[in-house]
């Protein structure tokens, strides 16, 4: 679908561009063009094709066009667990609450229940995901079919898949089309055996891949770790070979300054999920000190059932507001620094590098901001006001490989909201009002 968006803000998140009025010209699934729209035949001349005739002519009325936010770690298919076992402490939240219900999930159920998170995804402009849940051909399946980008992590650990299903899924499902990649991961250091986890760092050598996996979430979970092997869980993981071809963890809220200079020297990435950890009491991550070492960070909701909703505003605002309450400075991580967050840097987290900016050749998966409410006024500096006043009720547009997922409050989705909410009412009944 070839589709022109004009008269615009743009904000590419390109290093040093500020944003700027425009447009931006999609092809299929690709940019093929984005600036001031200016001598539009000198434009065509230099396309491939050398003419676009347009399936639809947008007028942006001068709202903006950004890159979608890319969610870096959640649990799509936990939706059924939203509300269900709050104001609980981690380990009994997981242990009592949540493991025995998902042991009643089919891959079907999660296939059904994934599609319910993503309409909240693209409610909130979010445009690509780094999911980690139980059945990841079925989840592939539910982001294929509503036409969703979806990088999976492994989530073994002792009770479930295992590092044949892990490798299998690496190979099957990087090739499984545009929208579908997969990582190598593992659920988290205290899930899982030491011989486990030696199998999963052989995995990564084998293929020379990153490993992700969920770090340092709790201050228990690292006093455990050192009684059981005398490091913090990141010494340890390290001291196996797991990082040697990067990667990152989720969370990491209980870090010492040692971790954070082997997440430097091996190049990870730390994703921090400050709506969860709050609401989980975990603490408050120290992303200043990720910042000042050099660490990159991206930005993640966490699941439905922790956090409980999917919303990127929330979590962009909770970065740099926790991060200023913990350092009692409130010049501490800069609005345009959670942007890069919420967008690049997740994008390179995932390992999507052609969807991290606004650019000639990029993938088009791109939002458009509603600027003309009371939340977004006055237009001294937009970035700010994304981060600080920003809300998914801003959200006019998101796009995903160029096509229109949902606008205006409407999703232009295979399944539609009323049948999905109806087969979710379905499998709670079975699974959780026996």
């Amino acid at each position: 679908m070839n589709i022109r968006l004009y008269n615009a803000r743009i904000l590419t998140m390109e290093e040093g561009q500020d944003v700027f009025s425009g447009e931006v010209w999609v092809q299929d699934d690709r940019i093929v063009y984005i600036g001031s729209g200016a001598g539009p035949n000198e434009i065509y001349d230099g396309l491939p094709g050398r003419c676009i005739i347009w399936d639809r002519e947008i007028d942006c009325m001068g709202n903006l066009l950004m890159p979608g936010f890319k969610n870096a770690h959640t649990h799509s298919g936990m939706t059924l667990l939203r509300s269900y076992a709050d104001d609980l402490p981690l380990d009994e939240w997981l242990n009592h609450k949540i493991f025995p219900v998902e042991a009643g999930l089919t891959a079907e159920d999660i296939y059904e229940l994934s599609k319910l998170a993503i309409l909240e995804y693209l409610t909130s402009g979010v445009t690509a995901v780094f999911d980690m849940y139980l059945t990841p051909e079925s989840i592939a399946q539910a982001f294929d079919d509503m036409g969703m980008r979806c990088v999976q992590v492994g989530a073994v650990n002792n009770f479930s898949q295992s590092p044949e299903m892990v490798e299998e899924m690496y190979r099957k499902l990087n090739h499984a089309g545009p929208l579908q990649s997969y990582i190598i991961g593992f659920h988290a250091e205290y899930t899982c055996s030491k011989e486990l986890l030696e199998e999963i760092a052989k995995i990564a050598h084998k293929y020379k891949a990153p490993v992700f996996t969920h770090l340092a979430e709790t201050e228990k979970e690292v006093a455990q770790c050192r009684e059981r092997y005398g490091k913090t869980p990141m010494a340890f993981l390290d001291s196996l070979g797991m990082f040697d071809y990067g990667g990152g963890g989720y969370h990491c809220v209980h870090m010492t300054p040692e971790d954070i200079t082997i997440m430097k020297e091996k190049g990870l990435y730390a994703v921090t999920n400050p709506g969860s950890n709050a609401k989980l009491a975990s603490g408050i991550a120290p992303i200043t000190d990720f910042l000042e070492a050099g660490v990159k960070v991206a930005i993640g909701t966490d699941g439905p059932a922790s956090n409980n909703c999917l919303d990127m505003f929330r979590e962009m605002f909770l970065v740099t507001g926790l991060a200023k309450l913990k350092e009692k400075d409130a010049s501490a991580v800069d609005a345009m620094e959670v942007l890069k967050m919420a967008t690049v840097n997740g994008a390179h987290a995932m390992g999507l590098k052609e969807a991290d900016v606004l650019k000639t050749g990029k993938l088009a998966d791109l939002i458009m901001i509603d600027l003309d409410q009371p939340n977004m006024r006055p237009l001294h500096n937009i970035p700010k006001n994304l981060v600080y006043s920003g809300s998914k009720q801003n959200v006019i547009m998101t796009m995903v490989g160029g096509k229109i997922l949902y606008e205006k409050g409407e999703f232009h989705t295979k399944d539609k909201p009323k049948e999905i909410y109806q087969k979710t009412e379905d499998i709670i009944k079975r699974i959780m009002r026996k």
